[in-house]
């Protein structure tokens, strides 16, 4: 080989490990975004098949609780049928969180539900659940800022703008007092 064309060919093969490694490590964080997004979507699953049973045990107690219980039944279906954006969604379970924070309010009048064992299991396995969420959520938007940045910062930007890379949403509740799982009383009459 011509001594003259080694320098450029090395500094071809330099430029061309270096763009295989950033779309590598753009895919790789695209995937993260996926995985963590499903573990959010997994413990959202998981709250909803919780609800209905928690506003049969409710609806024995608080008969006249309808309005309420058919918002917390209304708002489960909305986010269960929530497959939009990430803010989409956040949304969606902000109205089912809030609804849920008033079935709880309604249930602070009833003594026999308050000390019933199913509605409490049901509150205790829904506060863990909410945790579960949360950490998520936590893990969720680490990988978005991690992929976000990647493809912001430069000289990646210059891969992920050729192959399209798209910075993903973060996923965020509004309401800073709905951040807070529902709070649980496990104490007796």
């Amino acid at each position: 080989m011509e001594p003259s064309l080694i320098v450029p060919l090395a500094v071809l093969l330099i430029v061309l490990i270096w763009a295989i490694a950033n779309f590598n490590a753009l895919v790789r964080l695209r995937n993260h975004v996926r995985e963590s997004w499903s573990g959010i979507d997994t413990e959202l699953k998981r709250r909803y098949d919780l609800i209905p049973n928690l506003v049969e045990t409710v609806k024995g107690y608080a008969k006249h609780e309808r309005e309420v219980l058919e918002r917390v039944t209304a708002a489960r279906s909305q986010a269960v049928a929530s497959r939009g954006s990430p803010e989409q969604q956040a949304r969606d379970e902000n109205a089912l969180i809030g609804t849920l924070r008033t079935l709880f309010a309604v249930s602070e009048a009833y003594p026999d539900l308050k000390a019933n064992r199913g509605f409490l299991s049901l509150q205790e396995e829904l506060a863990n659940t909410e945790d579960r969420i949360q950490a998520a959520r936590r893990f969720y938007n680490a990988n978005v800022r991690d992929l976000n940045t990647r493809i912001e910062v430069f000289p990646s930007n210059i891969i992920a703008a050729i192959f399209g890379f798209r910075r993903a949403e973060f996923f965020e509740i509004e309401d800073a007092g709905i951040r807070r799982p529902p709070e649980v009383s496990v104490s007796g009459p």
